[in-house]
């Protein structure tokens, strides 16, 4: 019976937290969708309790993807140029995807937030799918607005999030043993 229920749980959880992010994005004509935000929202539905799920990691883990993706764009001179879809792929959205990617991981592990979801949303602005200042403050703001749904969510139907940061399995045992 368990299975069920949460099976029902995911589903409300998620179509609700995109719905919401869905109706903001067609009112203001702004970009509050992305295929990033799919995975972070199901982390959140699906394993509320576990780090990687925390509001810590998934706002520092897109934070971090966000700022990546941005300055490896730049860096390699593409935020001018039209998107990988468009251009298709070649030496220099190599070195801004890898390297984006790679200092994603690197940063997240160092500051002990991992948050898988965020190494899509590096990838998408370092092949430039969204490239635009305004639009990496709307991702970050709808990261926030997907993570405090959720969180929300959570509270109301019995599975919460943490307020701020979960603690690891390990770290947990080793407190209370």
């Amino acid at each position: 019976m368990r299975q069920p229920r949460q099976s029902v749980h995911a589903f409300v959880g998620t179509a609700l937290t995109v719905g919401v992010a869905g109706v903001v994005a067609v009112l203001t004509h702004q970009p509050w969708l992305f295929p990033s935000l799919g995975p972070a929202v199901m982390l959140h539905v699906e394993k509320p309790g576990a780090p990687q799920s925390s509001p810590r990691n998934t706002l520092i883990g897109h934070g971090v993807a966000l700022l990546a993706g941005y300055v490896f764009l730049v860096v390699c001179g593409l935020s001018d140029e039209p998107s990988v879809l468009q251009e298709g792929v070649d030496g220099l959205r190599i070195v801004a995807a890898a390297g984006s990617l790679a200092v994603t991981a690197a940063v997240l592990v160092l500051l002990k937030a991992s948050h898988p979801p965020a190494g899509a949303t590096t990838l998408i602005v370092s092949l430039g799918l969204l490239r635009t200042p305004t639009q990496l403050l709307i991702a970050a703001g709808a990261v926030v607005l997907v993570t405090v749904v959720d969180w929300l969510y959570g509270r109301v139907s019995g599975r919460p999030m943490p307020v701020w940061a979960a603690f690891e399995e390990s770290t947990r045992g080793a407190r209370n043993g």
